[in-house]
């Protein structure tokens, strides 16, 4: 199980951070708390957070003091507690490449007509609706603007700003100017009242942590790639590679102190890209 280690700020330097310290935020889609940890940082408080996976939720106790509310589709709006801010990193698996390569793969629906994942947008939007909060900040994929022909994001915005009447902003971020991976992401701003708003700019500066800096130095065996499966996954990389495919791994060393990862997925389920660290002259297969 994987913890956030961060001392929560709770110092109030001065008028500013004394305002800052006043606003509530409720956390939504809540995964193990990235994006909460980002705004208790900005001296915020939590007053609501919800996760449906047990692990994630276990997860998330370590890290927080407390277990999330469950699923949200059977949460009564009206008893989430009053907040500032809206948070979540709605479901990426129905607007992803690799998720909408998958589910049709497998003959399932996908986006909005997804029956399980795809409508929990709508749970936001019935959140946003009730609360009125003064901003909201969503996350999810960057093939989400392209999703059906862009017709799923048109949809987003269009909710946002034609039915709840918010001030929207979007952009996609690259996280590999403050992690050392390719993480690149969709994130929509809105403010209930017009509001100037720009997203920073994130590039490389130097002040990223390095690799080897966050990886285990005493990995788990089992995440040690056999010297058989090495051997396959070369040969399975240039048999693909001769056909024109893009399938393979990628490598990467953590003592290079500007290497940058491919996206590093959750392993739930077989991956479509497959990125190894070497370490001691052996590969490992690196899990996020």
């Amino acid at each position: 199980m994987a913890t956030i280690d961060s001392t929560h700020q709770s110092h109030i330097a001065d008028d500013r951070q004394q305002y800052l310290a006043e606003f509530k935020f409720i956390d939504l889609f809540a995964g193990i708390g990235g994006i909460r940890l980002a705004f208790e940082q900005a001296g915020g408080r939590c007053v609501f957070s919800s996760e449906w996976d047990k692990f994630a939720q276990q997860t998330y106790y370590a890290n927080f003091g407390e277990k999330p509310h469950g699923d949200i589709r059977e949460i009564d709006a009206r008893v989430i507690p009053d907040h500032e801010i809206l948070v979540g990193g709605f479901p990426c698996q129905p607007f992803s490449i690799a998720g909408v390569s998958k589910h049709n793969a497998l003959g399932r629906e996908h986006g909005f007509s997804h029956p399980t994942q795809g409508t929990l947008f709508f749970e936001i939007v019935r959140i946003l609706s009730e609360k009125r909060p003064q901003a909201f900040l969503l996350e999810n994929v960057k093939n989400l603007k392209s999703h059906d022909g862009g017709r799923t994001f048109e949809t987003i915005i269009n909710t946002l700003r034609e039915d709840l009447g918010y001030d929207v902003h979007h952009t996609v971020i690259d996280a590999r100017g403050v992690v050392p991976q390719h993480r690149e992401r969709t994130y929509i701003v809105g403010f209930r009242e017009p509001t100037p708003f720009e997203f920073p700019s994130v590039g490389l500066n130097g002040n990223r942590p390095k690799l080897a800096s966050i990886l285990d130095s005493e990995p788990d065996p089992k995440f040690t790639l056999s010297l058989k499966l090495w051997e396959y996954l070369q040969g399975y990389a240039a048999k693909h590679k001769a056909k024109g495919n893009g399938f393979g791994f990628g490598l990467v060393d953590p003592s290079d102190p500007d290497v940058t990862t491919r996206t590093l997925s959750a392993r739930d389920l077989p991956p479509i890209a497959l990125p190894l660290i070497i370490s001691d002259s052996r590969p490992v297969e690196a899990w996020a």
